[in-house]
């Protein structure tokens, strides 16, 4: 008896409209795809999951600097240590202010620039390309660039101050009441590209139909951007706005050029007093147990994040 290829692909994939064929898979299949996969895997095993689990195992331990010293494992005295540590809280505190001090603005002007220039403006493309350069600059470039701006005595900014008669300038970076105001204003300056960019681009994935249908509606820019565009880029500003929290708190290399964590720990960031407590005092245990409590904190935020996410329906 001959077999009709309709019952060749009844056997193979069960009835039309029926439940989907549960036969299981020939393992070589499952094999090659590891195969494929493998590459990518690897340099993610090795650069990232490898030094968080080396990261994690140090933090339970007395390691310290020096190639004849022991290393003992110690337990949780780390961070019992750390419990009672008022520096490293304060460091956590300013840390929170900086993080939200950088990313609430930059989100603002971010969303203002990316509507500007989502306009159809003449040189649009010159002034897309000059609102990313900041992101273009490695950090201790615009670190440096900006302690010029600020330097005291011959920085652009107490000049502008002093020629506009509105007094003789200040210390920005070394006064205690403006030091992490000045660093703020360098990380929403150095931050905001990568977040217009962003939102530029779910700016561009709004249907122009919807927006002219409701300004035939008779609907103002302020309600067409509550109802055609903030839906569409709501789920871009959400993902954006996250990860932007996460980097600003783990800030290092701008903050370490601009202030080195002065004066008096009023710019100290977490991550800038981890990396003081291993390089310059050699208590590479008690870093390491920072580092995990740091983590703790970024994988919390994170959680909290999709789990709004998820409760909103977005990823549906």
């Amino acid at each position: 008896m001959t077999l009709t290829s309709a019952t060749v692909r009844s056997e193979r994939h069960g009835p039309p409209g029926g439940p989907p064929d549960k036969r299981p898979r020939p393992p070589g299949r499952s094999a090659g795809a590891w195969f494929l996969v493998l590459p990518a895997l690897i340099p993610i095993l090795v650069l990232s999951v490898g030094p968080l689990l080396y990261g994690i195992a140090l933090a339970f331990t007395d390691a310290q600097s020096g190639r004849t010293r022991s290393t003992q494992w110690v337990g949780g005295l780390n961070f019992q240590d750390l419990l009672h540590d008022t520096l490293f809280w304060e460091s956590f505190r300013i840390g929170l202010v900086w993080a939200f001090g950088v990313t609430v603005p930059q989100f603002v002007l971010a969303l203002g620039l990316a509507l500007l220039l989502n306009q159809n403006l003449r040189m649009r493309w010159l002034a897309r390309a000059l609102a990313i350069i900041p992101w273009a600059m490695p950090e201790v470039v615009v670190g440096l660039m900006w302690r010029l701006v600020y330097h005291p005595d011959a920085g652009i900014l107490n000049e502008t101050i002093r020629d506009l008669g509105l007094g003789d300038g200040r210390d920005w970076l070394t006064g205690l009441a403006t030091a992490l105001p000045a660093v703020i204003v360098v990380g929403v300056w150095a931050g905001m590209p990568q977040t217009t960019v962003a939102l530029l681009a779910g700016l561009q994935n709004t249907p122009q139909e919807l927006h002219e249908a409701a300004a035939l509606d008779g609907a103002g820019a302020w309600r067409r951007f509550r109802t055609v565009t903030w839906p569409v880029l709501r789920p871009v500003a959400l993902a954006i706005t996250a990860l932007n929290f996460i980097w600003n708190f783990n800030s290092f290399a701008l903050v370490y050029v601009l202030t080195n964590g002065g004066p008096g720990g009023h710019t100290r960031l977490p991550m800038l007093f981890a990396y003081e407590e291993a390089f310059h005092y050699g208590q590479f245990g008690y870093a390491a147990a920072m580092g995990c409590v740091m983590v703790a904190v970024i994988s919390v935020i994170l959680a909290v994040h999709l789990a709004g996410r998820l409760r909103g329906g977005e990823d549906r």
